[in-house]
């Protein structure tokens, strides 16, 4: 028996993989990708899909998850980093656009006060997918331009929810406000107060429960079904399925347990909102572009222009430089993708015509197609900009500039994947001497007991590369993975490596036999439990942070006493670690690298002297990407090889040398 939505579905997605791969060649957004499958396979363009019902269905559901996935990633804390650009910008931005778009649609165009009002929300929102991906792949997040630029973005994502509440008031469905309206606000207010106790009491201590079960299949069923119930309660009262999405999503947030929920939450809302810029895209109408092609140029040209202005006067109106006034005009003035939303609401409550909406759908697939390009070319226009006879004031800023110490971003930092003795030692060491850290845990209960302590402990599965990239992962300096499962730690490093191929990550394993699987999977450095990783890790990571020597040793020395003390009373670990505390640097394990001229470069190894006169035994090889883990008398050492040595803590002192320039 054929499934009607099952042909659909099939079909979208087969085109959607063309059209994205060809959208990545023209680096243009994912999004535009789906707008232009939607165009392609709608009723106007091939006619593929002919069940537009059961894709607008799906994009219901999109649209639920993608304001789940804004409340789960606002949170008070990132209003507080960026209170200054996130009052002072986001409220400047909107409201200048907001009265610019008025007042051209009221009185130069003719447009009721709704309709007006209605324009202003749509154009004054900018798409925070397609900006805060392109700030990230070019490292400009904690630049002060990306500061504003993240500051503005989240005011937009927040106030588009108040939006939306708006859209039946602006359609003059509201005006009528009788009893029945103030019992229906008042059993809304009800309901959500009712939700919020609920939620803030009960839904961490359920996430809590859930996870210490350790079952991920559990936990994501959790996760969505607080999303989908919050939704359908506030909608039964009147409210938007929006709200309460974004409700449940702000509740998450503030629970330990939302970096884990956001990355088991985003493939499912990356593949439905999907649906949703497809169905978008269904609805626009070719041949409507190919009639009126001067048109709509000629309001793409006029919204990125008075989007650019507008914001780059926001900019410039909290004191900021010139400069950073361009680069923040040209990230912001394209059409954002809640816009889509709020056309789709506004629609369907009579505040466009379908004249209206297939303009805007042309216009804003334009301006977002062209960001990239934009923001591309928007460093050349701020150079060329610096160039010009324009005042002092003006190019450094008028009054306001940023403290260097007002922010604190996380950089040059460690992440410590893992929170059992090995992660608790280096944890107190980084504290000692002042080195940022961030933790990742899967044990509920360690996350809960380390969050009253205040350590910077998250509850997340380090494999995932969103819980990666919120712990700084692209501008960590040191990845420690000191977890117990070889295959979680080579998930964990190969993830780490893809997001940032300069962090020096170093790993532990239970057995030398494993070694050589998670160096292949991109590890600098692997420590096994054979020859006491803890210890071994803990000097790694201290020395990569180049803190002094006499610094490193008192740690150690700290370290060898806990190790008796704190140990002596536990099972399986204590019995590992005192057996192997009795002389931890008797026995070592130490990578070393072979410098362009060493004295060892082009022996072999039995040429080399390092097992006949220096006692030492080569385990490993790491040849570019190559592994060498069968090492024989005459294997040959390169420039660049790496060796992974065991021997005395001593005689591995004395062959540095021979590593070293000639």
């Amino acid at each position: 028996m054929e499934v009607p939505i099952i042909k659909e579905i099939v079909i979208i997605f087969a085109l959607s993989i063309g059209v994205l791969l060809v959208c990545h060649r023209l680096h243009l957004p994912p999004v535009v990708g789906f707008l232009l499958t939607g165009i392609l396979c709608g009723p106007h363009g091939l006619g593929l899909v002919a069940g537009i019902d059961d894709v607008q269905n799906l994009a219901t559901i999109g649209v639920v998850l993608l304001l789940f996935t804004v409340g789960m990633e606002f949170s008070l804390r990132n209003i507080i980093k960026y209170k200054f650009y996130f009052f002072g910008g986001g409220i400047l931005q909107v409201f200048l656009t907001l009265l610019t778009c008025f007042v051209i649609s009221r009185y130069l165009l003719g447009c009721s006060i709704g309709e007006s009002v209605f324009l202003g929300f749509l154009i004054s929102l900018s798409s925070t997918a397609i900006v805060l991906r392109i700030l990230e792949e070019k490292r400009e997040s904690e630049t002060p331009h990306g500061k504003l630029i993240l500051g503005i973005l989240i005011f937009q994502d927040i106030i588009a929810v108040p939006m939306m509440l708006m859209v039946p008031i602006l359609a003059g469905e509201g005006e009528e406000f009788d009893i029945a309206h103030i019992y229906n606000f008042g059993k809304g207010i009800a309901l959500l107060a009712l939700l919020a106790f609920a939620a803030f009491r009960g839904v961490p201590r359920l996430l809590y429960y859930v996870t210490r079960t350790k079952n991920r299949e559990l936990f994501l069923l959790t996760v969505l079904t607080v999303c989908f119930a919050v939704a359908w309660l506030t909608s039964s009262v009147g409210l938007s399925l929006s709200l309460g999405a974004f409700l449940a999503g702000l509740v998450v947030s503030e629970s330990e347990y939302s970096d884990e929920a956001i990355g088991n939450v985003l493939p499912f809302q990356e593949i439905f909102t999907s649906f949703f810029f497809v169905s978008m895209g269904m609805l626009l109408n070719v041949s409507f572009v190919i009639e009126q092609p001067l048109l709509i140029l000629g309001i793409t040209a006029s919204v990125l222009l008075v989007k650019f202005f507008l914001a780059g006067g926001s900019a410039l109106a909290l004191g900021m430089p010139l400069r950073s006034a361009i680069l923040s005009g040209m990230a912001l003035c394209q059409v954002g993708e809640f816009s889509f939303v709020l056309a789709h609401s506004g629609m369907s409550h009579g505040l466009a015509s379908q004249y209206e909406y297939q303009l805007f759908l042309a216009v804003s697939l334009l301006t977002m197609a062209m960001t990239p390009a934009l923001m591309s070319m928007s460093h050349w226009l701020a150079h060329f900009a610096g160039m010009l006879p324009i005042p002092d004031i003006i190019k450094n800023g008028l009054y306001f500039s940023p403290k260097a110490d007002e922010f604190h971003p996380l950089e040059g930092h460690i992440i410590i994947a893992g929170f059992g003795i090995r992660g608790k030692c280096l944890a107190k060491a980084a504290k000692e001497v002042q080195i940022p850290y961030v933790i990742l845990e899967m044990n509920p209960e360690t996350v809960r007991a380390e969050k009253l302590k205040k350590e910077p402990i998250h509850f997340g599965d380090p494999s995932h590369d969103l819980v990666l990239v919120h712990a700084g992962i692209k501008t960590a300096k040191t990845l420690a993975v000191v977890i117990n499962d070889p295959k979680a730690s080579m998930n964990i490093i190969k993830a780490a490596r893809l997001l940032n191929p300069h962090v020096y990550i170093i790993a532990r394993t239970r057995y030398i036999q494993e070694a050589e699987q998670i160096f292949r999977c991109g590890a600098d450095e692997v420590i096994p439990d054979e020859f006491g990783s803890s210890l071994e890790i803990f000097t790694r990571v201290l020395q990569k942070h180049e803190i002094s020597q006499e610094q490193l040793q008192k740690h150690i020395d700290d370290f060898r006493l806990e190790s008796f003390n704190a140990l002596r009373w536990q099972s399986h670990e204590a019995i590992e670690y005192m057996t192997l505390s009795k002389d931890p640097l008797e026995t070592r394990i130490e990578t070393m690298h072979i410098f362009k001229g060493s004295a060892i470069a082009g022996k072999t190894v039995v040429e080399s002297g390092l097992k006949k006169t220096h006692g030492l035994t080569v385990l490993l090889i790491k040849r570019d990407s190559q592994i060498i883990a069968n090492i024989e008398a005459y294997t040959q050492l390169q420039e660049n090889d790496a060796l992974m040595l065991m021997g005395p803590s001593e005689n591995l002192k004395e062959v540095r040398c021979l590593f070293a320039d000639a």
